[in-house]
Formats: structure tokens, sequence, C-alpha cells
């Protein structure tokens, strides 16, 4: 179990999706069990602009306003990812995830610093220790059950910050984080309702056709851009698979059939 105390501030992660809001709840259940004032959380969230479902950034905020915790929202200030995806000229893909490292985690990092900066002026703090909290969970993919539950964040690290990174639902399943969604009363996004088994980008490049089929078909115009934006730039959404063609699908009807949170991330 890692000790929360050690820390001045516990830093939690939330794209405002079911594991996110989950591991919310869960850290400030165990916060609350040490005798850890609320005040030392903080949740943030890396905005993508309209890269991702509408109403997501707010409903983050309300689901940490729920537990009285403080909320702090970045965004890449050179425009958002699909700004992004058309000055590079190419989509994000396996090998140049620059979606996460830009437009997250690099945000993120924004925030630690200034979190370190505000112990240091208000408390007179020397050496800071922060735990980034982050909602990944093993069952979502091959990749991801591999991954170190928790570590030293040694690039976020300096002589006087100290970061971890812990991955605190990581053996949850699936069904288990519906149940604390649940049980909380704490409202989830309504793209989980229409058929969404994640809430990443409206269009992720991991996505299973039939989950770009179903999101083109609740954000039509958002389509419509990306096909457009996928013509100008002349490079494909992904190499087995075009943004044209998902709008296509979506004009026909096309059903949309089975698929499951795994999207080989």
């Amino acid at each position: 179990m890692v000790n929360l105390a050690a820390y001045d501030v516990i830093l939690v992660n939330s794209s405002g999706g079911k594991d996110s809001q989950t591991m919310l709840r869960h850290v400030v259940e165990l916060a609350d069990k040490a005798g850890i004032p609320r005040k030392r959380i903080v949740v943030a969230h890396a905005d993508l602009g309209r890269a991702e479902w509408a109403g997501t950034a707010e409903l983050a905020q309300r689901q940490a306003a729920f537990y009285g915790l403080r909320f702090e929202q970045v965004a890449r200030p050179q425009g958002d990812l699909i700004d992004h995806i058309e000055s590079r000229g190419m989509w994000p893909s396996p090998a140049q995830r620059y979606c996460t490292s830009d437009h997250k985690r690099g945000q993120i990092a924004k925030i630690i610093v200034k979190l370190h900066g505000e112990a240091k002026r208000r408390r007179g703090i020397t050496h800071f220790r922060l735990l980034n909290c982050m909602g990944l969970r093993g069952e979502e993919s091959p990749a991801r059950a591999k991954k170190t539950t928790f570590q030293q964040d040694k690039r976020a690290s300096t002589q006087s910050r100290h970061v971890d990174t812990w991955l605190p639902i990581h053996d949850w399943t699936e069904t288990q984080v519906w149940d604390s969604i649940r049980e909380s009363g704490v409202p989830h996004h309504k793209a989980y309702d229409l058929g969404m088994p994640r809430l990443s980008c409206i269009f992720c490049i991991f996505a299973p056709k039939p989950a770009l089929i179903l999101a083109g078909q609740h954000n039509p115009e958002l389509l419509a851009e990306y096909v457009d934006l996928e013509a100008r730039i002349n490079h494909k959404f992904r190499m087995d698979t075009s943004m044209a063609e998902i709008q296509t699908a979506v004009k026909e009807g096309e059903a949309v059939g089975v698929m499951n949170g795994n999207w080989g991330l």
C-alpha cells in the first residue's frame, strides 16, 4: 500500500471517464481513512479541445467538486489536438503518440511545476513530494497489464522535487468500476450510455471500427471536419481505416457491431 501521508500533494489525473472517476473515489476514500485532509488532493484535467467528447472538462470538474477538491484544467497553448494534427500534417500513431505526450503528459507536467512552486512560496517546503495518480487498468490491454503500478517519475523529479506515479486501480475489473460508480452517485459521461466503452478522443486512433462508427453517428459535424482534414493533409487517419470510410459507413447505416474496451492502447 502506498503511504499517502508521505506526499505534500496527491495529484489525480482525470479524463472525466469511468476509470478516472472510480480512481478519484478510491483515492479520496484511502486518504480519508488515513486522516489526510482533502486539501492535499488536486484533480487535473488535460483538455483536448474539440477532439474530446462535449462536456468532458465540465464533468471532470463536477466530479472533483463532488468531493470538495481543487480542480486544475490545462491545455496546450498552441492550439487543441485538431489544430496540432493539421500543423504537423499527420495523425498521431502508435509510434508518434503526440496526442498523449504533448496534450496530456506534457500539460500535466506544468501543473506539477505549479503545485511545487506554490508549496515553496506558501509553506516553505524545501523538498516537495507529489504522488501522480493515473486511472490505467491492466484489463484494458496487454500493454497496460504489464505496466508497473508504482514508480518514480524521473523526468518530473528534480533535486528539490520528488514525483512518484501510481496506478491505484490497475487490478480492477470493468465490473468493479461500474459497481463503484453506481454506489458513488457521481455522474458519468453520457457517451457510455450511447454504447462507447471508453471516453477517449471522440475519434481515437486506437478505437475499433465499431466505436468510430458509433462516435460518427453522434458527432457528424466533427466527422465531416476530420474527413476534410484527412484530405487536406493527405494522410489517412489510420493505415487500415480512413475517416472517409467511417463517414461512408455512417451514411449507409452500417451496423455498429460488437466492441469492447480493449483498444490496443
